[in-house]
């Protein structure tokens, strides 16, 4: 979206900004500046910003709104849309992996810190699994020490890595696999936790 911005200013139509995939899924990539150069978290915001402007949300009408936002650094791309009441609550996805239990360690750090101002609140953690000994017992810990709970995990699987080869979703490409159920039910504990913060 910010190449659109750049090259086009305003001059560009809600379908430049998305590419529908599988089931229906609308995509939008914010982008960012040139490496080394500007900043991610005011990249995030303006593409927020466009979408909104643009009629997206009244357009597609989503059931669910999901910001995919890398957290191993904590700066105001990721607490942009916490405050600006684009989201309702947070989940954090981890592994029993030390560094990164410190990432998410940092992202809880930058949740709390808006505490009490109605900004998004931590829904919880979902553990993605790297085979690290005593993984779940290790984030289970790391949920109880937040104050909050493991809402679902997922396995390591090369199934995600067969699908991603074929340019798919694993729901798309192996439906009916154990990876494919288990999405199915972090999906379901997702939603769970969404509407025990607000109903989404």
């Amino acid at each position: 979206m910010l190449e659109l911005v750049r090259e086009k200013q305003n001059d560009f139509s809600i379908g430049d900004m998305t590419v529908t995939g599988y089931g229906g899924v609308v995509c939008a990539e914010a982008g960012g500046p040139p490496p080394g150069m500007g900043c991610a978290g005011r990249g995030i915001i303006a593409a927020l910003e466009k979408l909104k402007e643009k009629g997206a949300y009244e357009t597609f009408r989503p059931d669910v709104v999901f910001y995919d936002v890398l957290g191993d650094v904590v700066c105001g791309g990721f607490t942009m849309p916490m405050r600006r009441g684009y989201a309702d609550s947070v989940l954090i996805v981890t592994s029993g992996e030390t560094m990164a239990l410190h990432a998410a360690a940092n992202i809880a750090e930058a949740i709390r810190n808006f505490r009490g101002r109605g900004y998004a609140g931590l829904g919880g953690l979902i553990l993605n699994r790297r085979n690290v000994k005593g993984e779940d017992a290790k984030v289970d810990a790391f949920a109880e020490e937040l104050g909050t709970r493991v809402i679902g995990t997922l396995d390591y699987s090369e199934t995600v890595q067969n699908a991603e080869e074929l340019g798919k979703t694993v729901m798309e490409a192996f439906p009916e696999s154990e990876m494919a159920g288990q999405y199915r039910r972090l999906a379901d504990a997702v939603l769970r936790a969404c509407e025990e913060e607000k109903p989404c």
